[in-house]
């Protein structure tokens, strides 16, 4: 799926890079040999796998804010970046419904203000925009989102992501095309994986509560979505970054996630995870009374698994025993930085 030959020597500029996702891919560009410079705010969460595995030491870059123009173009012209990766996002939903204006000014006017410096101070060929699984107009039906279905959104994370696919659409049509760079968006799932300590999602918070000996508090435990381990998530942004760079015949967006066949709930990733923890499996039902939090979530693949030849290497029950192993591993002191590498070199032997 991937070629690290062709990430060997690129000049990356990686937003989002002290982030979960973000953290994890800073690591992996490294490992394959490109030139990554990262922009991002400090870390949100303590602990974090940004500054556990040492990702800064790795890379060049800067802190700096998506919101702040002048800021972004000075990053954009110290990086020189031949290939974008923009990741940087405010993530959780509701952390975007306690702060809307917040959440819409990263992520929307963020993106914003990096596509136009990069219209005009870069030379960049490839621009892939990370948007999310949850842009799409959901009427609680059940079905699988294709690329094709109408973009939506009815809390403030999901609207500001389609937002972002709209203005990622703009740039494209108005200013990149012309100039010959790619620029597409990639919707991901929801990404498990090592290394996750945000407020008000599932696995840290499980994590969590194992460590303290208590039972998880879940709001919405028969609720599905589209679980998959971060090394599938980012494998597929990697390739789809290739395909774009070298001129393939691929969509302008492109879903990531699970086979949409046997959707797992949240009560069952978490018994799953508390088993794979080796603690009790049971959990605390805490309803959150007038949530408008989505029940069902399932996206369509099927276009890059077939365009991309992109696969889930960790598929379902996996994904989730790679996340417990991490959070073992750390647990009885092993070096997160070198337990994080040595599952991306694991994973990139199974993708191969």
């Amino acid at each position: 799926m991937i070629d690290p030959a062709f990430w060997s020597g690129r000049r990356v500029l990686l937003t989002g890079q002290t982030g979960f996702k973000g953290a994890w891919l800073a690591l992996w560009l490294r490992r394959m040999g490109a030139d990554v410079y990262g922009f991002a705010l400090p870390p949100d969460t303590d602990p974090a796998l940004f500054d556990l595995a040492r990702v800064g030491a790795d890379i060049k870059g800067t802190f700096g804010d998506l919101r702040d123009p002048a800021a972004v173009r000075a990053a954009v012209r110290a990086a020189r970046p031949q290939i974008v990766l923009h990741l940087a996002a405010r993530a959780l939903v509701r952390q975007s419904i306690e702060d809307p204006v917040d959440a819409i000014g990263v992520n929307v006017m963020g993106t914003v203000h990096l596509l136009d410096a990069l219209r005009e101070e870069s030379e960049a060929s490839t621009i892939l925009v990370v948007t999310s699984d949850k842009v799409y107009a959901n009427d609680e039906s059940g079905v699988s989102f294709g690329e094709q279905s109408p973009l939506g959104g009815k809390d403030p994370y999901s609207a500001s992501k389609a937002a972002a696919e709209l203005v990622t659409r703009a740039y494209r049509e108005t200013y990149f095309k012309r100039a010959g760079v790619h620029i597409a968006t990639a919707r991901g799932g929801n990404v498990i994986g090592g290394g996750d300590y945000a407020r008000d999602r599932i696995v840290p918070d499980v994590v969590r509560a194992a460590a303290a000996g208590r039972a998880p508090i879940l709001r919405m435990p028969l609720a599905t979505r589209p679980w998959q381990h971060a090394l599938d998530c980012l494998a597929g942004y990697l390739a789809f970054a290739e395909a774009l760079d070298r001129g393939e015949n691929v969509p302008e967006a492109l879903n990531f996630g699970p086979a949409p066949t046997k959707p797992i709930t949240v009560g069952e990733l978490t018994s799953a995870m508390l088993d794979a923890l080796g603690a009790k499996t049971s959990f605390v039902h805490e309803p959150a009374p007038g949530s408008i939090e989505m029940q069902t979530l399932a996206v369509d693949a099927d276009l890059a698994r077939t365009r991309l030849r992109w696969r889930d290497a960790l598929p379902g029950r996996a994904a989730i025993e790679w996340t417990a192993a991490w959070y073992g591993r750390v647990r009885s002191g092993e070096d997160p930085r070198a337990v994080t590498l040595a599952q991306i070199d694991t994973y990139m032997n199974l993708a191969e």
